[in-house]
């Protein structure tokens, strides 16, 4: 087994949520006045998306403990990388205005929902 892919899912993870907590702090404390209700949401979305995720990836790290296979090391990096799509978009899209990059968004979650498949098949077969 790969110490060294845990070890990175779980500092990639605790990164991520370190980030989450400080993009929520500033969205609640600095953003509330700056930005409409709406674009409002929609960085809070990407937090929330974010820390869920921060989460899966520091599971995924002990997982791969138990199943190390390219499964589940695939699944963390699929999650990441979604989370830097998804939630980046979103916290782009709501800062510019600039409503294009909503199209970037699904992009991000097919790569989470495939982050969690392959999570699935490497738990499962």
């Amino acid at each position: 087994m790969d110490l060294q892919i845990s070890k990175t899912f779980i500092v990639l993870g605790a990164i991520l949520g370190f980030l989450g907590v400080a993009f929520g702090a500033f969205g609640a404390h600095a953003l509330k006045d700056k930005l409409s209700t709406n674009f409002l949401n929609i960085f809070e979305v990407g937090v929330r998306y974010q820390m869920y995720h921060a989460l899966l990836l520091i599971l995924i790290a002990f997982i791969y403990s138990s199943f190390p296979n390219g499964y589940v090391q695939a699944s963390g990096w699929l999650t990441f990388s979604g989370v830097l799509i998804f939630s980046g978009s979103l916290y782009i899209l709501a800062l510019t205005s600039v409503t294009a990059w909503g199209a970037v968004t699904p992009i991000g979650g097919l790569l989470l929902l495939s982050g969690w498949l392959l999570l699935l098949l490497g738990v499962a077969l």
